[in-house]
């Protein structure tokens, strides 16, 4: 490839079909079949709970099916959960309150971001055409001088730049906060989804436990086989499925929170970018157009100082040939004609013979 093919292909101007723009991916959908496991429980955990379970299963199995040992035992697994469920569910309806608010318009760091961006674009030189010439009414009669009043218009936009600006650098400190408390409340709602997942295994190896001992007492005591199914399995199922679904829900608020803290942090950049970058190229294009402007202007004056001079020049020269000649045309004549010289012997002559 040669050195203007690479150039052209550098500094070829960048089409619509050139690049695209995709949204975020969205938090994904978390099932409660899915949500089991996904927060570690520790081996020595396991071992606890499953002591617990054991214990639980050996006095519910002990207790007669009609007694109101065996219904205490039935109601302690049908509020299994409740407190876990509850702390969980608090917690990401807190968490995902955040976003709601962002939208209500509390968050002014987009409208701010789009502001600037249209007072850049309508400052930028660039769209302006020549600033060197007058402005014209209906683009035909010449009036006022474009170059100052661009420069006008930048001034008078100082103050309104520095106070977006102002805007900008308040909304990023609220974006660091944020994510700051986002860090927080993701910790608490790790914890609280960890009590969750152990109460999940505690279900689930209770549901195992508690279907084991019935199928043992099919044989030998059925009515109690029976109750077992009917009342402590049943809820048992329904426990886990009500712990599993709200596993799910806080998975995906944990997974909204972290989309959350990644967007704010792409917004902090967007300030950066904005505070420097963008006010900076902004000045640098008027700087050059001020420079460009004043080179036209020099380089003006300079073209019409040169015609002069080649004009003097031309004239001098042209003076000088003529009066060159006329010396030269003087210089071969002869300086008394020489019909003047022979009427002079003539009449020297007639005074001779007249004497």
């Amino acid at each position: 490839m040669s050195t203007e093919t690479r150039t052209a292909t550098a500094t070829a101007p960048m089409t619509s079909g050139d690049f695209s723009l995709t949204p975020p991916d969205p938090v994904p959908e978390v099932t409660p079949a899915q949500a089991a496991g996904l927060v570690p429980v520790t081996d020595e955990q396991k071992s606890k709970l499953d002591t617990k379970v054991d214990a639980f299963v050996s006095d519910l199995v002990s207790a007669d099916a009609n007694s109101p040992e065996f219904g205490e035992k039935v109601d302690q697994i049908t509020r299994m959960g409740q407190e876990q469920i509850r702390a969980a569910a608090a917690m990401s309806n807190r968490f995902l309150d955040r976003p709601v608010r962002a939208m209500d318009g509390d968050g002014t760091v987009g409208k701010d971001l789009a502001e600037l961006r249209r007072t850049v674009e309508d400052l930028d030189p660039g769209r302006k055409g020549k600033l060197s010439g007058p402005r014209k009414i209906l683009g035909i009669i010449p009036f006022g001088n474009k170059l100052k009043n661009y420069f006008d218009s930048y001034t008078s936009a100082q103050g309104h730049i520095a106070s977006i600006l102002q805007r900008l650098e308040s909304g990023k400190k609220e974006l660091h906060l944020d994510n700051a408390a986002i860090d927080t409340e993701r910790q608490k709602l790790w914890a609280a989804m960890g009590e969750l997942e152990q109460m999940i295994h505690i279900a689930k190896t209770l549901d195992a436990r508690l279907e084991a001992k019935a199928l043992e007492l099919d044989s030998s005591d059925p009515a109690k086989a029976k109750a077992l199914r009917e009342s402590a399995l049943f809820y048992v199922r329904q426990r886990t499925q009500d712990l599993l679904t709200q596993m799910a829900v806080s998975v995906q608020g944990y997974l909204a929170l972290d989309l959350v803290k990644k967007n704010n942090v792409e917004l902090v950049k967007g300030v950066d970018r904005a505070s420097t970058t963008t006010v900076g190229a902004l000045r640098t294009a008027v700087t050059v157009a001020q420079a460009m402007t004043n080179q036209r202007l020099v380089l003006g004056q300079i073209t019409a100082l040169n015609q002069t001079t080649s004009d003097i020049i031309d004239s001098t020269s042209t003076l000088l040939r003529e009066q060159t000649a006329q010396i030269h045309e003087q210089a071969a004549s002869s300086t008394i004609p020489l019909e003047t010289l022979q009427r002079a012997f003539q009449n020297i002559y007639d005074t001779m013979d007249e004497v």
